[in-house]
């Protein structure tokens, strides 16, 4: 029994999820998502704002504006197997882990400036 329970906490990771994902980033989440009996794969860009959790049961938030202005605030596990990949765009220079001040931003105000390494 006791081997059963530690093959199903210990899912292999998926590969093409970044290790270094961090609050700020400006990513693109590939998500697989059925409907009826037909299964495609549906792009969603936008700010992580939010990272919570540990371990296999570790998620994220991205916010991304869509039409009319109007925000939307998706949250994903970041070890499901609906997930098909995550692309890191840009990695912005933040002081906190949280950054649900942007819900208040708009336009240029909406900007973070972007992390430089070394």
């Amino acid at each position: 029994m006791s081997d059963v329970l530690l093959r199903t906490f210990d899912r292999p990771v998926n590969e093409n999820v970044p290790d270094r994902l961090a609050v700020g980033d400006n990513v693109t989440v590939y998500v697989r998502v059925v409907e009826g009996r037909r299964e495609r794969v549906q792009m969603i860009r936008g700010l992580v704002i939010r990272i919570q959790g540990k371990g296999i049961n570790r998620n994220f938030t991205v916010r991304r504006v869509a039409s009319n202005g109007i925000g939307v605030e998706l949250t994903y596990l970041l070890r499901s197997p609906r997930i098909e990949k995550i692309e890191i765009h840009r990695s912005g220079h933040v002081r906190r882990s949280k950054l649900y001040y942007m819900r208040n931003r708009t336009g240029k105000a909406a900007r973070l400036r972007e992390k430089r390494d070394y």
